[in-house]
């Protein structure tokens, strides 16, 4: 008796095939980008000589180590989409923001302009300790010469002064015999277009009383140093290019509100899916 071969249709599933391998692309690129902050991070500590009684062992177990962090980083990823997964909170949240749209959009500007005052201090701050360590660490004097020279083409926080803060730059050092006292980094210096060789000497004394003419003061120090400020020189730079600083800011932005609705709208297709097996 022949047999007889029954087919059966497959069942459709309501969880989107392409939504689901876009939220894990999403996971994956963030947990690469980690860990590879995470490397490069390593690689700086060696590299500058810290924490060198753990170095040997570190080499030693390097790949436990770094398997360690990844794990950590996973399960982070994983506790934060767990609890968007399972709290349901999302549909609450909206129906909160919709009664509280006006007092949401005040708490938005406010935290806007208080953000941007405290970006600028901490800038401030921090220019301020790399001025005040400027001889001390070969990274932060790299950096601070970068930005004065490359980037800004500037000089101190609000100008020339600010290099006072500094030891080996402040006036009082020339008591101690510091060639550098009154002066400012090369950095801060006017680079000529015929000069091929930097001048690392262009800023010995530039600060020093009577160093310039009196009638001849005025112009050629500013020939000579930046006057600008690096602060106001920032802010400048960011009004210049604000088109671009504002699209960073909106595909960060949008890149998170994507992860969000992607994460409600596969968290509702396995409520579907749920649903059509009980």
């Amino acid at each position: 008796m022949p047999t007889v071969e029954k087919y059966t249709r497959r069942t459709s599933t309501e969880i989107s095939c392409c939504l689901k391998y876009i939220i894990f692309a999403f996971n994956v690129i963030f947990w690469f980008s980690d860990g590879w902050n995470l490397i490069l991070e390593e690689a700086l500590i060696f590299e500058r000589g810290c924490l060198k009684a753990g170095e040997e062992w570190v080499e030693a177990n390097l790949l436990g180590v770094l398997c360690v962090q990844m794990v950590l980083c996973i399960s982070q990823n994983f506790d934060v989409s767990r609890m968007i997964y399972e709290q349901g909170c999302i549909s609450a949240a909206e129906e909160w923001m919709e009664r509280n749209a006006v007092s949401i959009a005040t708490y938005c500007l406010i935290s806007c302009f208080l953000k941007i005052l405290q970006i600028k201090l901490q800038a401030a701050e921090g220019f301020q300790t790399f001025i005040t360590h400027y001889r001390e660490d070969p990274d932060q004097q790299n950096l601070v010469d970068w930005i004065q020279e490359d980037w800004l083409q500037c000089c101190g926080i609000e100008g020339p002064k600010d290099w006072d803060k500094n030891n080996y730059f402040n006036c009082s050092s020339k008591d101690v015999g510091s060639r550098e006292a009154c002066g400012v980094p090369f950095s801060c210096c006017r680079r000529k277009p015929s000069e091929v060789i930097k001048n690392k000497q262009c800023g010995y004394d530039v600060r020093k009383p009577g160093y310039f003419s009196d009638g001849w003061n005025l112009i050629l120090e500013e020939a000579l140093i930046f006057e600008r400020g690096c602060l106001k020189a920032g802010e400048e730079w960011v009004e210049a290019n604000l088109l671009g600083v504002l699209c960073v800011q909106m595909v960060l932005c949008i890149s998170q509100i994507l992860g969000i609705c992607f994460s409600q709208n596969l968290r509702a297709d396995i409520y579907a899916q749920k649903s059509k097996w009980h």
